[in-house]
């Protein structure tokens, strides 16, 4: 027993004197100083950077800045003072993410007792990662993701044998062949190579199997190889994997299944998103207990979701987002929650599938915190077992089928509702007047949910609202005061396709301080002149209102944030501000359809990043602007309907090579068309009709490649831009492009289909030349315009090569010949017009060119045949012979058949009412003879009926033999 006293006594002892060791060296580190040659490495390490923040201000030779321990992003040793850490990380939120630019120098070769080197998120300008990297034996953290790095990944890295930490990802490197370096480094627990290029990297997968530490690897969108070597199967994997992200690739289920369920038993988060997975999910996904976290997301699974997901009762996030399953989802959600005593699933993701059928009862997931079923074919009504949910927070239904009617008593348990987003269904919301919700929602979406006629006045009891979208609510109200008193944390308003009439306030100083917000009014019946707006937004739309004056409010920008802005549909009017400059970061810009007048002005030529320009229909004079030949992104340049003159200049062709719409129309240009425009081989639409332009019309059009191309893969033209706003920096969204067509002799607005028109406007000009025969090589146009010029000589019979014309207008042109057979080819051809030309000849045969008005033909005189009444010659009807008679005999038979005539229809009348009445008459005094008549009449049809039937009868029975 004392034995056991005295070890004690002699622990605490030795803790004691431990504990005074330790105190006497921190005591005495607060005395040790950087190592001279480590600082002198640093200092020089700093020459090879530029430091345009200033980060490293705190780094230099001055007596107050000598110990280096004390810079920023540096830690020495509390024995040694020798640098162990050196943190250069640019942390993803901050607002400049780019603080350091230059290379890696060899100095830090000198700090041989590194531990920790993270130069993450920095800028090292596409150069290679240096060998000597592998020279820090004693590194147990390297990260350099998203610092800009380029070229292959060297292998030396291989070296570093002590390497728990591995962070390579985003950045442009790429594998020379094997990584069979990474093999060398057994401690290694994490493993980050996303975003980079490992297409020649077979051996990836038995690498990863050689790990012994190894807990979670991320391969990202690597590119990866889709086979697997079957020989990997047999091997014996690591049980230490909880994480594996390998998403973004191009893997098959042939070849990932198998070695995926031999890798480990204890995997918790594991992503397989947007690969080449296909079939139905294998079953061996049931013995993956361990799961908190599965993807399968953006793949091509097509047989449902199997039943054994019922028994992975320990997943805490289960996501199938944007697969092509095709199973029913209440049959999912009953067999996920059966066989489980408690459901522990908190957060069930299945969005963007194909999930069809109705919402199941979820009463049994009482642990659900995040619910998102959103973009699918569910249809019904939304279950009311969502109402027991009491612990959800997230809940998004949103783009699917539902239908019916949502009371207030069904979020009366959802106290601790945060997001809700049940848009885009055919709802209504059936609140009372004064109804006071039990959440604090910060994310609302309730667009296409009917809600109106009056504002909701329920909105005003939620104060934290960041995103509001109640847009196309059926709501035709005025704004009331209180709603805009709420607009100051918002960072996203939706208001837009409603009836919302009255005038927008002063909201320069609302809305979310932090980042730019977004607003969209546009829709609506606000008029006046255009308040002051928050000069740091990125998003604005205000088209399609009734707002007047001048747009000088743009002047009071200057955070350069603005992204997006329409202006488009309103009365504004006077000169456009030349203040432009502040907004270089624009992307997007319209403001068709108002009253601007004047010249474009020049700070316009501050907005190098715009992808879509369109002053459409306003009262601009002047040239096009030289510098639009600056503007290399521009995809969409409408200029349409203005007062703009001069010739089209050639740098539209030779400086903006991406352009795929262009409108010019009615305008006053004039000259030629430039040969240099034909360099656009994306262009789709091309509108240069209503000007005075002359000249022939160039051959080198068969170079336009995108209307070359029969099939167009996506509706829309759809334009990608980027945000720098700090709400969500660095993220791109979508603007899909509308155009004005004259199409069918009306104009119309495409959007949801301008993808699919392919399109070439040279009406109303003075062209002249031949027909381009060059222009039947793009068999991809849907419509064709060259009506309204001086054009001559035959049309080409190589226009039936254009299979896909909707439109065809060559009305009013010198055309002259046959109209080509091969015209009646087209059998798509909706619309036609060869009107007031110099055709001849026969209009060829088939039902395409027949079906067309004769108005179509119009003004050819020498043309024949249908749907002419004139027919074309040897087509008259046979005549039969003609009897010649001499006047006194023609007038004696022409008086004779005028007696006969008259006489004939006298006798008709007076014998058919004495008939009548002797049969009638004698039927209507006399009963019996009335029976026996109809009498008669029933056995004549009794008769017709059974010899139709019995000879029916006989019919089909021969047919049967």
């Amino acid at each position: 027993m004392s034995s056991k006293l005295f070890q004690i006594f002699f622990l605490f002892l030795f803790s004691v004197i431990l504990f005074q060791l330790e105190a006497g060296v921190a005591d005495s580190n607060s005395r040790i100083r950087c190592i001279v040659e480590e600082r002198e490495a640093l200092l020089e390490f700093k020459q090879s950077l530029v430091d345009e923040s200033g980060v490293l201000s705190s780094w230099g030779r001055e007596d107050e800045k000598r110990d280096c321990c004390q810079w920023r992003g540096v830690r020495c040793s509390n024995y040694t003072g020798n640098i162990i850490v050196l943190n250069l990380q640019v942390p993803e939120d901050s607002p400049n993410r780019t603080l350091n630019k230059g290379t890696i120098s060899p100095a830090l070769l000198k700090l041989h007792h590194l531990r920790k080197l993270d130069l993450s998120y920095n800028d090292f300008s596409g150069s290679p990662i240096p060998e000597f990297i592998g020279s820090f034996s004693k590194l147990r953290y390297l990260s350099l993701c998203a610092a800009v790095f380029a070229g292959p990944i060297p292998p030396q890295i291989g070296n570093l044998t002590r390497l728990k930490y591995l962070d390579l990802k985003e950045n442009e490197l790429f594998s020379v062949g094997s990584v069979e370096w990474l093999s060398h480094l057994s401690f290694l627990r994490y493993l980050g190579m996303s975003s980079n290029n490992l297409s020649k990297s077979n051996g990836w997968a038995q690498v990863i199997t050689k790990l012994p530490s190894l807990q979670t690897f991320d391969l990202t969108e690597c590119n990866l190889p889709p086979v697997i070597p079957s020989s990997l199967l047999h091997l014996n994997h690591s049980s230490s994997l909880e994480a594996i992200f390998i998403s973004h690739n191009n893997l098959t289920g042939s070849s990932i299944y198998p070695w995926l369920f031999n890798i480990s038993s204890n995997l918790i988060d594991l992503d397989l998103s947007f690969n080449l997975l296909e079939g139905s999910i294998p079953d061996a996904f049931e013995q993956m207990v361990s799961l908190r976290s599965l993807s399968l997301s953006w793949n091509e699974f097509d047989n449902g979701i199997p039943k054994f997901f019922g028994n992975m009762c320990r997943i805490d996030m289960f996501d199938f987002n944007s697969n092509k399953l095709k199973g029913q989802f209440s049959e999912y959600i009953q067999n996920l929650s059966c066989g489980c005593a408690k459901n522990s699933i908190e957060e069930l993701y299945l969005a963007r599938n194909q999930i069809v059928g109705s919402m199941p009862d979820l009463s049994r997931f009482s642990s659900l915190v995040a619910l998102d079923l959103s973009q699918n074919r569910l249809n019904g009504t939304i279950t009311k077992s969502i109402g027991q949910l009491f612990n959800l927070l997230h809940l998004n239904l949103r783009e699917n089928s539902l239908e019916g009617v949502i009371s207030e008593a069904f979020f009366s348990n959802l106290s601790n509702l945060y997001l809700l987003q049940l848009g885009g269904n055919s709802l209504t919301l059936d609140f009372s007047h004064d109804w006071v919700p039990p959440f604090q929602l910060n994310s609302i979406g309730l667009s296409s949910c009917k809600m109106g006629p009056h504002f909701p006045k329920w909105l005003r009891t939620q104060s934290g609202i960041s995103i509001l979208d109640i847009s196309n609510a059926g709501i035709s109200d005025t704004v009331p005061d209180w709603f805009w008193d709420i607009s100051s944390g918002l960072r996203q308003l939706n208001i837009s396709h409603n009836q919302i009439k009255g005038k927008l306030p002063q909201l320069s100083l609302g809305f979310d301080s932090y980042g730019g917000p977004g607003i969209d009014v546009s829709s609506n019946h606000f008029e006046g002149p255009i308040p002051p707006l928050p000069s740091h937004a990125y998003f604005l739309n205000l088209a399609k209102n009734k707002f007047s004056g001048s747009i000088s409010f743009l002047c009071s920008f200057s955070g350069h944030n603005l992204v997006y802005l329409d202006l488009s549909s309103n009365l504004l009017s006077g000169n456009l501000p030349d203040c432009w400059m502040q907004l270089d970061s624009l992307a997007i810009l319209i403001l068709a359809n108002n009253n601007f007048s004047g010249k474009v002005p020049d700070s316009m030529s501050f907005l190098y990043n715009i992808e879509t320009l369109s002053l459409y229909d306003n009262k601009l004079t002047g040239e096009l602007p030289s510098f639009l030949k600056n503007f290399s992104r521009l995809r969409h340049m409408d200029f349409g309907r203005n007062e703009l003159s001069g010739e089209i200049p050639t740098w539209i062709g030779a400086s903006l090579p991406n352009l795929v719409i262009i409108s010019l129309q009615s305008n006053k240009f004039h000259g030629s068309i430039p040969s240099q425009l034909c360099h656009l081989a994306h262009i789709q639409i091309l509108d240069l009709s209503l000007n005075s332009l002359s000249g022939t019309i160039p051959k080198c059009f068969k170079n336009f490649t995108a209307m070359a191309q029969e099939r167009s893969s996506n509706p829309t033209i759809a334009f990608s831009y980027n945000s720098s706003s700090l709400v969500y920096p660095y993220t791109n969204y979508s603007y899909y492009a509308n155009a004005i067509l004259t199409w069918k002799g009306s104009e119309y607005e495409y959007k949801t289909t301008l993808g699919l028109v392919k399109s070439l406007d040279l009406s109303s000009n003075q062209f002249s030349g031949a027909f381009p025969e060059e222009i039947t090589d793009l068999v991809g146009l849907i419509a064709l315009n060259l009506s309204r010029n001086n054009l001559t000589g035959h049309i080409s019979p190589k226009i039936g090569q254009l299979k896909s014309l909707d439109f065809l207008d060559l009305s009013r042109n010198k055309f002259f010949g046959e109209i080509p057979s091969s015209l009646s080819q087209l059998n798509r051809l909706g619309v036609m017009d060869l009107s007031y030309n110099n055709l001849s000849g026969k209009i060829p045969s088939g039902t395409q060119l027949q079906s067309f008005n004769a108005s179509v033909y119009a003004g050819n005189r020498e043309l024949c045949g249908l749907p002419l009444p004139n027919m074309c010659p040897g087509e008259e009807p046979a005549q039969g012979p003609v009897i010649t008679r001499g006047t006194e005999d023609a007038s004696i038979a022409e008086e004779e058949d005028q007696i006969i005539t008259l006489g004939f229809y006298v006798s008709m009348i007076v014998g058919f009412i004495a008939a009548f009445w002797v049969v009638c008459g004698t039927l209507m005094l006399n009963s019996s003879w009335r029976y026996a008549y109809f009498s008669f009449l029933t056995s004549i049809k009794d008769w017709f009926y059974v010899k139709a039937a019995v000879n029916i009868a006989k019919l089909k029975r021969r047919l049967r033999n």
